[in-house]
C-alpha cells in the first residue's frame, strides 16, 4: 500500500480540518530523503501557476516517481483552454443527461475529487476527474440550448466558503480511501493486488464463488487481494498489480483502468495490448492468417463493398458464420443458411459496425477452451453446444441459457487443439487468454483468443480445484519479484 502525503503551503492551511501525520508544508516535501517505497501526493498548495510551489511540487513528485494528484499534465492541460476542449468529446454523453433549462442559463459547480454536491451533475464531475484529476475543479456550464462546458479551472481549497470546506472534507477523506482510519496491511502480504469487479455486470468472467477462492488463495500465498469497482479508477497506485475480472472492451473503462495500471508501473492481467488485440476479431482474423495460425476460412466483409460480399459467397459458401468484430459471450454472432438470410443479417450487422467477420461454418458438437498462460497451457474444457442451438451460448427469450462442460488436464487434450492453442497466443502477449477451438477431422481450428477468460467456480477449476487459483495469483508474484529484482 502507498503512503499518502497531503501537502499544503503552511500548518495554518490546515486550521479548519482534523490534523494529520500525513499533512506537510511544501517545505518540508522538499527537503524530504529519497524513499524506496510507494509514496501518493495530494498537492494542495494555494497556487497551481507555471513556477508556483503548487506547480513546482507536483513537478517534484514526479521526478520522484511518487503518484501526484494532480500532474504536470493536469496543471498544463487545465492552464490553456484550447487544450482540455479538445479533450471534453468523451464527457459529451454525461452532459447530454443533464435537465435542458432554457436558453443561455449558466451554471457554476465546484467538483471536489470527482463528487458533485448535486446528485444531477455527479456524472459530469466523475467524467472530467477521470481526465482531469484534481482536488477542487470549477466547472462554468452554459446551456446554449444543449448544456456545453465554457471553462474548467483549477481552484484552491483555502477559496472555499464553510459549507464548501465540509465538502472538500468529506471528498478528500473518501478519495484517500479513508485516510485518516486507513487500515493496516496484513504483516505478512509481500505484494498488493486489486481485482477488478463489476456486480452490475449480467456475465462477469469469474462468477462470486471464484473471487473468494482467488482472495483465499491470495492469502495463503502472501498478496493482499482487495475488490476494485469501475469508480476506483483513481485508487489504481495503491496497488503493485490489478488483475481484470470485468468483461473488457476498448471503449470502456476496463481499458483505461489496464492503461492507467500498466503507466503506473503495475503488473496487469490482462495488459492493455492483449485487451486491444483479443477484443476485435479483425484484427485476430489478420494476425491468424499471417503466423499462419490454424483457423476456419475467414473473410472480412466491408459496408457496401458488394465485392467482399461475393468473395465471402464463394469462398465460404453456406451455412455461414458472420461476426461482429468485438462482441463477446457469443453475442453479436449469428449463423445464415441462404443468401436472403445473410442480406437480412448484413443490415442489421452493419448499423452496428463498418466491417465485419464471415467465416466458414464448423460443425463441433463442442467447443474446446484452452487457458494459457504466459504462453504456457493452464487448463482445458469442452463447452458443449446449448440445447437446439449452434453455439454454447443462446441469448434468445430474454433468457440465456448455455450447454454443458467437461474439465480436463491439459495432458489428455489432443495434440493438435493444444498446438493451435499456443501458437494463436504467442503472437499475441504474454497474458492470461482463453483460446476457443474447433476440433475437426483431426486437427485443431482457432475460433477466437479471449483476452479475459472465465473462471468460474466448479467449471474450469473443476479438475485442478484451488491450484488453479494459486498457479494464476504465483504469475502476478513471479512478475513482480522479477520487476523488484530489475530483471522485467
Amino acid at each position: 500500500m502507498s503512503q499518502i502525503l497531503i501537502v499544503i503551503d503552511e500548518p495554518d492551511d490546515w486550521a479548519p480540518y482534523y490534523p494529520s501525520e500525513r499533512v506537510i508544508p511544501f517545505a518540508d516535501y522538499l527537503a524530504l530523503p529519497a524513499r524506496s517505497q510507494r509514496v501518493r501526493v495530494i498537492n494542495l498548495c494555494a497556487d497551481y501557476d507555471y513556477r508556483s510551489e503548487g506547480y513546482y511540487c507536483s513537478l517534484l513528485a514526479e521526478a520522484r516517481h511518487h503518484n501526484v494528484l494532480p500532474s504536470v499534465r493536469t496543471l498544463n492541460d487545465l492552464a490553456l483552454p484550447q487544450l482540455y476542449k479538445l479533450q471534453l468529446s468523451q464527457v459529451i454523453p454525461a452532459l447530454a443527461k443533464l435537465p435542458l433549462p432554457g436558453p443561455g442559463t449558466e451554471r457554476v459547480v465546484k467538483s471536489y475529487f470527482g463528487r458533485c454536491a448535486d446528485p444531477a451533475l455527479q456524472p459530469l464531475a466523475r467524467a472530467l476527474f477521470d481526465r482531469f484529476a484534481c482536488p477542487v475543479l470549477e466547472i462554468q456550464l452554459r446551456a446554449n440550448p444543449q448544456w456545453e462546458i465554457v471553462e474548467l479551472k483549477v481552484c484552491s481549497h483555502r477559496d472555499l466558503s464553510e459549507e464548501e470546506e465540509t465538502e472538500f472534507a468529506e471528498a478528500l477523506d473518501n478519495f484517500s480511501n479513508k485516510v485518516w482510519r486507513q487500515h493496516k496491511k496484513p504483516s505478512n502480504s509481500r505484494y498488493d493486488l486489486a481485482i477488478l469487479v463489476n456486480p452490475e455486470e449480467t456475465l462477469p468472467p469469474s462468477d462470486g464463488a471464484a473471487i473468494k477462492k482467488f482472495v483465499s488463495a491470495g492469502r495463503e500465498l502472501g498478496l493482499s487481494l482487495e475488490l476494485i469497482g469501475p469508480g476506483d479508477y483513481m485508487r489504481l497506485p495503491e496497488f503493485d498489480g490489478l488483475f481484470i475480472r470485468e468483461t473488457t472492451a476498448i471503449d470502456h473503462h476496463t481499458y483505461r483502468f489496464a492503461k492507467k495500471a500498466e503507466a503506473e508501473g503495475l503488473v496487469v492481467l490482462d495488459d492493455p495490448t492483449s485487451i486491444l488485440r483479443c477484443t476485435n476479431k479483425i484484427y485476430l482474423a489478420d494476425l491468424f492468417n499471417t503466423h499462419k495460425v490454424p483457423a476456419p476460412r475467414t473473410c472480412i466483409l466491408r459496408r457496401g463493398d458488394e465485392e467482399s460480399l461475393k468473395r465471402a459467397m464463394e469462398e465460404l459458401g453456406l451455412p455461414m458464420v458472420v461476426k461482429i468484430p468485438d462482441g463477446s459471450f457469443s453475442r453479436g454472432v449469428v449463423k445464415v443458411n441462404s443468401e436472403g438470410e445473410l442480406h437480412g443479417k448484413l443490415e442489421e450487422l452493419f448499423a452496428e459496425s463498418s466491417l465485419l467477420l464471415a467465416q466458414e461454418f464448423l460443425y463441433t458438437e463442442f467447443d474446446w477452451r484452452i487457458g494459457v498462460l504466459d504462453n504456457k497451457p493452464l487448463y482445458a474444457c469442452r463447452y458443449y453446444m446449448a440445447k437446439n442451438h449452434w453455439q454454447i451460448y443462446n441469448h434468445g427469450n430474454k433468457k440465456t441459457v448455455s450447454g454443458g462442460f467437461t474439465t480436463l488436464p491439459t495432458f489428455e487434450v489432443p495434440k493438435p487443439v493444444l498446438q493451435a492453442a499456443l501458437k494463436a497466443t504467442k503472437p499475441i502477449g504474454r497474458g492470461f487468454y482463453g483460446v476457443d477451438v474447433k476440433e475437426s477431422a483431426g486437427k485443431g481450428y482457432v475460433i477466437e483468443v479471449n483476452d479475459n477468460p472465465s473462471i468460474d467456480s466448479g467449471v474450469e477449476d473443476k479438475y485442478l480445484g484451488k491450484e488453479l487459483y494459486r498457479l494464476i495469483l504465483q504469475e502476478f508474484i513471479r512478475r513482480l519479484d522479477a520487476r523488484k529484482a530489475g530483471q522485467e
